[in-house]
């Protein structure tokens, strides 16, 4: 029997095709919260380079923008390591082709509440 085989669940037994089927869920739970980096990233990266933002507000963007690419990186390594390489890359694959940022999205106007005072 080949591996593909092995994993095809019509022919897999009970117990088999719920380990698959939490398997499958796990994964796009992992690619679910890996769109949700990647947004985050360009959102933050759209909104720093925007010239808005000054001083310590633009430092503190930076920071954490340098934080979630780091956490987007380790996502996709996770991914590779609980569900293969080929999966992680498809996901990072998805991920950047499907997730934008709507063009009119804007810093927000409250800025001591998102904690950029000097705006």
């Amino acid at each position: 029997m080949t591996v593909a085989a092995a994993l095809d669940p019509a022919i897999a037994g009970p117990a088999s095709r719920f380990v698959l089927e939490h398997q499958q869920e796990s994964l796009g739970d992992a690619v679910e919260q890996l769109a949700g980096l990647r947004f985050s990233i360009v959102l933050s990266a759209k909104w720093e380079s925007s010239g808005i933002l000054t001083g310590h507000a633009r430092t503190e963007l930076r920071d954490e923008l340098r934080q979630l690419r780091w956490k987007y990186s380790h996502k996709i390594d996770e991914i590779a390591i609980n569900f293969g390489v080929k999966a992680a890359m498809v996901a990072q694959e998805g991920v950047e082709r499907e997730v934008v940022v709507p063009k009119n999205m804007a810093p927000p106007l409250h800025s001591e509440r998102m904690g950029f005072h000097d705006i």
